[in-house]
């Protein structure tokens, strides 16, 4: 496995250096990444999406298990030294650009590398790429059966927050219809190089045999429309003349309900409609 002078010796190599507009903090405690990758339950035959994979730590673990491995690499110069390292690795697949189509998609060229069984992520995750991945992933994706990623301390906590709390929001709520959300340790600055200013944390989220919704994406559609205006009362966004589930009065914010409330606020919903405003998703 890669030590902290390796990464440095294969980016000096090439004339690269850490990235920020990438997020590029590498990992580089090996207890982490093997707990990383116990935590996830993948091994030989397993189909495993990497998003971030850098300069491949984290991916020679992988594919040394035996998991059939397919890496998303934004960088150029990271994706050059990853064909080169894992040329002969059978189990290993390189896709060169952004993971994500839209908001909304996975790049085809993802999509078409991972096939149509079920996949795992399991990745130390960019910061900026974080939230887009994971809700789209956990909405659009029931295939994928777990994400097992590290990410910045306070995404973390959006995942599993709990109504009247600040970091209560969409992707906490997208989370916790889809998935078991359960944070595996808490990872400070030093854990990467270089070091992030921010304290990070390696979290699971092992999807549930049924959603607890039938339309995922619709729901998180109606939360953020809701919670973009948090601090209004429900009658002033829906209006006061809507049915209302027996337990949610017009009075009430969005930010104080809690998870059942909101799916039976969007189930009496016309069609599932969202509220009227604009469109800025999680």
């Amino acid at each position: 496995m890669q030590t902290l002078a390796d990464i440095k010796r294969i980016l000096e190599a090439r004339g690269l250096s850490p990235r920020k507009a990438f997020g590029q903090n590498f990992l580089i405690d090996h207890n982490l990444i093997r707990k990383l990758v116990d935590a996830s339950g993948v091994g030989a035959g397993d189909v495993v999406l990497e998003v971030g994979p850098g300069t491949g730590t984290l991916t020679e673990e992988l594919v040394q298990r035996g998991c059939r491995v397919v890496a998303a690499e934004i960088d150029r110069g990271l994706s050059a030294h990853l064909r080169e390292h894992f040329a002969s690795a059978e189990n290993f697949t390189l896709v060169e650009g952004d993971c994500l189509a839209d908001k909304r998609t996975l790049a085809p060229a993802i999509v078409a590398a991972l096939g149509d069984g079920s996949f795992t992520l399991v990745s130390n995750l960019p910061y900026g790429a974080a939230t887009p991945v994971m809700s789209v992933l956990l909405a659009d994706y029931p295939r994928c059966r777990g994400l097992f990623v590290t990410i910045q301390r306070e995404v973390a906590d959006r995942l599993g927050a709990k109504p009247g709390t600040k970091e209560y929001g969409t992707l906490s709520i997208v989370a916790q219809v889809t998935a078991e959300v359960r944070t595996v340790a808490a990872l400070p600055p030093e854990c990467f190089w270089p070091r992030p200013d921010v304290t990070s944390a390696m979290v699971s989220l092992t999807r549930l045999p049924v959603p607890l919704v039938d339309d995922v994406r619709g729901l998180g559609d109606f939360c953020q429309s809701l919670f973009e205006k948090r601090r209004k009362q429900l009658g002033a966004v829906l209006g006061r003349g809507r049915t209302w589930p027996p337990d949610v009065q017009p009075t009430e914010r969005a930010e104080a309900l809690s998870l059942a409330q909101l799916i039976a606020l969007y189930k009496t919903s016309e069609s599932g409609s969202t509220p009227q405003g604009p469109d800025h998703r999680a």
